[in-house]
């Protein structure tokens, strides 16, 4: 007899050294229930929904709302609660308000935008590649390579001039790492914020081709939330992407005959599937997506009252035997994973998905092929993981060749 659910804190522990695998007990929960209690840091216990259906379900539904200042908010750590609070932007509101901000954006992000930035992306990973190789036979590729190579493109769209962009990146770095005291982190968003800030006013004489520009040259946002929409967008830009980035590299090397498919492969179309299946299998995002039940709400056979808090688990959700054919818990590069949630689903679905998209693409099927011989320089249970943030990855990546 398992566990009873409502005993189970969320989120569940890893399997130390086996970092791609579900927590088992996240495992045990998703298979007992798609739609069960569980408890968090604060005491409270919201919803956690495991199955892809439902999922969905949720995700669609407009009964169950994004906005982060509504009672029963089931906020994933304080920091996030403190960030939050002074940040509200697009995935902390619900429409009309989510739609109003989404449009004045959608087409800094759209897929033909990421395309024509392609020669970019691909010109920077080839400069951080050759600078990893003329220092020797070893690098962090966390540090030398995800990080600025996810900060840079994130630079790009947003406008963000070179003699800002290494301060950005500093500061960046910074915030895709965990462990600083409350205060530190404080201090960097303020930081990040001030230099935003002066970007807004200096686009107001020179607005330039990016968000930054085309926000303050639309003239329909007040300053200090198109300051809130690029700090939001610079967070999220910096997490995602770099630990994709290590994870995928960590997968790929474990898993050699997966590996020899990318760095073989001269097909776009086979590396861009084999982005969408790594991104179902490791599904970084490991903190689930936050919900408030508006109204009454059905999901999976429960009933989910209104104020109450939900947590969307995408990453069991990408593992439902229900939704991808074959073990989802292998890695196949041949699997078509086009429909995982990784990027969430429904209208706050992620607004910067093409972005990861073309840049792993790029990273992925430029980095084994020019450095065939990669390999990881540690075990990775000695790899420092990082579990406290919303994006889950190593601080840390050595590798040699």
């Amino acid at each position: 007899m398992p566990t009873s659910l409502e005993e189970q804190f969320y989120p569940m522990e890893r399997t130390p050294g086996c970092p791609f695998d579900l927590p088992p007990k996240l495992r045990e929960v998703s298979r007992t229930a798609p739609v069960s209690r569980v408890r968090i840091w604060d005491g409270s216990s919201p919803w956690l929904v495991t199955g892809y259906a439902e999922a969905r379900a949720v995700l669609t539904d407009p009964r169950a709302s994004s906005d982060q200042s509504l009672p029963g908010y089931t906020f994933a750590a304080p920091q996030a609660k403190a960030f939050h609070s002074r940040n509200r932007s697009m995935p902390t509101v619900d429409d009309p308000e989510h739609a109003y901000l989404r449009r004045m954006v959608t087409a800094d992000f759209s897929n033909r935008r990421m395309e024509s930035l392609r020669p970019v992306f691909q010109r920077t990973v080839d400069e951080l590649i050759d600078a990893m190789l003329a220092n020797g036979n070893g690098a962090d590729l966390f540090a030398d390579l995800a990080v600025p190579m996810s900060s840079k493109a994130i630079c790009e769209v947003l406008g963000v001039h070179h003699r800002e962009g290494e301060r950005f990146a500093a500061l960046g770095r910074i915030m895709a790492v965990p462990g600083s005291p409350p205060e530190v982190h404080a201090k960097v968003v303020e930081d990040m914020r001030a230099l935003l800030g002066s970007l807004v006013q200096q686009a107001h004489i020179d607005p330039g081709d990016g968000v930054i520009g085309h926000l303050v040259r639309a003239g329909e946002l007040p300053d200090e939330e198109i300051v809130a929409t690029a700090l939001l967008l610079m967070a999220a830009g910096h997490g995602a992407t770099a630990h994709m980035t290590t994870l995928g590299t960590m997968a790929l090397l474990t898993h050699p005959d997966q590996l020899a498919l990318v760095r073989e492969s001269q097909d776009p179309a086979f590396i861009a599937g084999a982005v969408e299946e790594l991104l179902r299998y490791l599904s970084v995002a490991h903190l689930g997506r936050r919900r408030t039940a508006k109204e009454d709400l059905e999901v999976g056979g429960v009933r989910i009252r209104a104020g109450e808090g939900i947590i969307v688990a995408t990453d069991t959700a990408n593992h439902d035997p229900r939704a991808f054919d074959g073990d989802p818990d292998v890695l196949d590069l041949h699997r078509d994973a086009r429909h995982h949630l990784a990027f969430g689903f429904g209208v706050h679905q992620c607004l910067g998905q093409q972005l990861s998209r073309v840049l792993l693409q790029v990273i992925y099927g430029t980095l084994y092929r020019r450095i065939p011989t990669l390999e990881l320089a540690v075990a990775m249970d000695q790899l420092p993981y990082t579990l406290d943030l919303a994006i889950y990855g190593v601080k840390a990546l050595p590798v040699k060749w």
